[in-house]
């Protein structure tokens, strides 16, 4: 599908990529992988023709198409969610106004039986055809699908974009990629803006996605879940492996100890060969075994081992001043944005040493209570922190809050006091800046670069309460290892607001559920918290809670009524279901007529047969009104299963 071949791209004279090749083949699923730096989102800049190339070659057939979504973008604010999302159905609107207009000029035109007749015959039955393959009839149903998959509501459909933050409006742009379908998703940290639930969602619909995907993360559950594939870039080579992530790295492992062996290996009988050269070099009795000797080395072929990128961040938190038992204890505490309530009297303890994770769709509230935390949010009800309690915080967009015009060793200088200030080119070398790094512009520096300065500047003052908001943004594998075990032998008490399952995964013993302006206590970590609730998605567990034996007669009666409704319902829903399935077999048969007339149609002898022409314009019509009948009864299942989830 892409042949890569011989790739070269340089920076300023340096190789970032140094004569490199791979193919990507149809239904691939590929993890592109290396530490910040290593050059992924310039390989997918190049793949999509964004990026020029040094030398080598990079073969795109020409009715390949491919989509690509970057780490950053600008973006237009003019239209409203939903309108905006419909750009990715530029080519299906502009046909249909074609069809239209083919259309009403057959309508109006009487020389059935003239070339020119023909050829408009021709051209709508082409059209049609092509509006047919790019999924036409079922434009607004898509579209609705994706964007609730991605996290937004109905009511956010007519919403203007210009309301949205920065990550939900990636998230539009991501429902617009995978709309168009094309052949090659070049996808860049796509799950940076997504939360778990999402992530789940996402990572379903991309498993049979009938075209290539190749994805950057750090996200390692992720990778796990949906790659068939790994290309490693590191130190200006790829290594390119038909397995997952784990597996790779597994597979990766046992390959440097079988390179490192066979090495050793080679260098004894080297060693051994070169001692008996040097030994009988003069004696003529063994002239003959010495020059058999110096040939066979001249023609050994000598194993190399992979050169390795070993650097990488290490750090430790610094212990955590004492403190009280009780951390942040809150009653009836409410937030409000003007009139949109966000917390609805939350009541929330939190003792020293717990480690939490708040987790939930982005809207629910995780930032915003993390801020009320940390002082930076004025809020209604009661908060209290504990004794001596010092916090560090990691805001969500941390890295976009640093000052582009100071330079690395500037930005933390800014905010070191005391002791800690002989410290700091200690501390940045820890964050692997190094030497002429530290005078680096931090408008210069990468996504990467610009995470693990934000993570240095938690050093400067010990805390015992961090409270991290998604901090593994951006990092790579490593350094997120690297934060994780940091966080591991951490002392203090913790608060993690991430999306990141691999990462939460040993951190955390309870899970904060934020819905519907509450925070759900969950006391298990996070991978059964998801298996919980996925199971809860899949077989519906979370209908109704069975009664306990010590319940009064009438609550069991109250019981027993809300099982009779819920009942109902479920037949109610069943019966709409039902509809839903009987009408998208009638679109399905409506279309397969629509298909026999085109053809019809395209027969010059037909031309002139009204029956037949107005057969066509009646399917047409049925076909829409049938649309309009399945979205409708589509609602009114979403509608339904809303009232039995309430």
């Amino acid at each position: 599908m892409i042949s890569v071949n011989g790739l070269t791209v340089e920076f300023s004279g340096t190789p970032l990529f140094d004569d490199i090749s791979f193919l990507i083949n149809p239904r691939d699923r590929i993890g592109l992988t290396g530490k910040n730096g290593a050059g992924k989102s310039t390989l997918l800049k190049v793949l999509c023709g964004l990026q020029q190339y040094d030398k080598g070659q990079v073969a795109v057939p020409r009715d390949t198409t491919i989509g690509y979504l970057p780490q950053h973008m600008i973006v237009s604010d003019t239209k409203n969610v939903f309108k905006e999302t419909m750009g990715a159905y530029d080519e299906i609107l502009t046909i249909k106004q074609e069809i239209k207009n083919y259309n009403e000029e057959l309508i109006a035109r009487t020389d059935y039986e003239s070339k020119e007749y023909l050829d408009l015959i021709h051209k709508l039955s082409e059209k049609t055809e092509r509006f047919n393959l790019l999924g036409g009839g079922s434009i607004q149903a898509n579209i609705e699908n994706t964007l609730l998959g991605l996290g937004f509501s109905r009511t956010d459909f007519e919403r203007p974009t210009i309301e949205f933050s920065g990550g939900w409006r990636m998230r539009i742009e991501l429902a617009k990629v995978l709309l168009k379908k094309p052949d090659v998703l070049l996808l860049d940290e796509p799950t940076n803006h997504l939360d778990i639930e999402s992530v789940q969602w996402f990572e379903d619909m991309l498993k049979v996605y009938e075209g290539a995907v190749v994805v950057v993360s750090h996200d390692k559950a992720f990778l796990d879940n949906l790659t068939n594939r790994t290309i490693e870039i590191s130190l200006g080579k790829i290594y390119d492996y038909k397995v997952g992530y784990s597996k790779y790295v597994v597979l990766r492992q046992e390959l440097l100890e079988q390179q490192r062996a066979a090495f050793e290996n080679q260098q004894k009988k080297i060693e051994v060969t070169e001692q008996f050269i040097e030994r009988f070099r003069y004696k003529a009795t063994k002239s003959v075994q010495v020059q058999s000797r110096i040939k066979m080395l001249d023609k050994i072929d000598r194993i190399e081992i992979d050169e390795l990128d070993r650097s990488s961040i290490h750090f430790r938190f610094p212990p955590a001043p004492h403190s009280g038992q009780i951390i942040v204890e809150t009653k009836e505490l409410s937030k409000s944005f003007g009139d949109h309530l966000v917390l609805s009297k939350l009541d929330f303890v939190l003792e020293k040493g717990e480690k939490v994770a708040f987790v939930g769709k982005n809207g629910e509230g995780k930032t915003t209570f993390s801020k009320v935390i940390i002082g930076q949010h004025p809020y209604e009800g009661h908060l209290k922190l504990g004794h001596n309690v010092k916090i560090g915080y990691y805001a969500q967009n941390q890295s976009e809050m640093l000052d582009d015009s100071k330079t690395v060793l500037q930005t933390i200088d800014a905010v070191a006091t005391g002791d800690i200030r002989t410290k700091i080119r200690d501390i940045l070398a820890s964050f692997l800046f190094r030497g002429e790094d530290v005078d680096k512009k931090v408008s210069v520096l990468s996504g990467g670069e610009r995470a693990r300065l934000s993570l240095a500047k938690l050093l400067l003052e010990p805390a015992n309460l961090l409270v991290l908001d998604e901090p593994t943004n951006h990092l790579d594998m490593r350094s997120k290892d690297i934060l994780k075990q940091a966080l591991l032998t951490y002392d203090g008490t913790l608060i993690l607001v991430s999306h990141d399952r691999d990462f939460l995964d040993g951190i955390v013993q309870t899970v904060y559920e934020f819905k519907d302006k509450k925070a759900k206590q969950n006391l298990y970590g996070i991978a059964e918290f998801l298996q919980r609730k996925r199971l809860e998605t899949l077989n519906q567990l979370n209908l109704t809670k069975k009664a306990d034996s010590d319940e009064k007669p009438k609550e069991s009666s109250d019981n027993k009524l809300k099982y009779e409704e819920r009942k109902e319902l479920d037949k109610k829903i069943r019966k709409a279901q039902k509809a839903v399935e009987d009408s998208e077999e009638q679109i399905m048969n409506l279309e397969s007529e629509i298909e026999k007339m085109n053809v019809l149609l395209s027969i010059p002898e037909n031309s002139s047969d009204h029956t037949i022409f107005e057969k066509y314009e009646k399917l047409k019509k049925d076909l829409g009104n049938e649309m309009h009948n399945w979205e409708e009864l589509s609602h009114e299942v979403d509608a339904l299963k809303g009232m039995k989830d309430s």
